[in-house]
């Protein structure tokens, strides 16, 4: 007897990273409301505190996006940092060192979480593609984890 089975539908190995324009959205919104938030918590004018919130932000977006996702979320994390946590607020300045160390500190951490995202994965993919992984030998004991 002839079995169909469609093409593509097992597993994929490595999961497709978010669509940028999405991930694009999540860096404006989310460096919107954590600036918001540290102005009301703590007071406007401390980007030594924005910036490391931020970043952490573009780090964490970078998981799940691809490699060119990352300067859109560098620079839109940089343009709220820019314009609402230093004064005067709601101006966008340039500051050549200041703001050039603070774009790489961001671009940085969105490759960074991108590159880790990447790592995960391809460790995951090859423990579940690697021959003999996960048996173990019962009457043994012999298996991957026991040394």
């Amino acid at each position: 007897m002839i079995e169909w089975k469609p093409l593509g539908t097992g597993a994929r190995p490595v999961p497709q990273p978010v669509a940028t324009p999405l991930v694009w959205a999540g860096a404006g919104v989310g460096a919107l409301v954590l600036v918001a938030l540290l102005n009301t918590v703590v007071g406007p004018d401390r980007p030594e505190l924005a910036l490391p919130a931020l970043s952490l932000l573009a780090a964490l977006l970078g998981l799940c996006s691809r490699f060119t996702a990352a300067p859109g979320t560098a620079l839109l994390c940089w343009l709220f940092l820019n314009g609402f946590a230093i004064p005067p607020a709601g101006t966008l300045t340039w500051a050549g060192h200041r703001d050039t160390t603070w774009l790489a500190c961001l671009l940085t951490a969105a490759l960074v979480g991108t590159v880790l995202a990447r790592l995960v994965h391809a460790r995951a993919a090859y423990r579940r593609m690697a021959p003999g992984r996960g048996r173990t030998d019962s009457a043994t004991g012999d298996g991957p984890y026991d040394f």
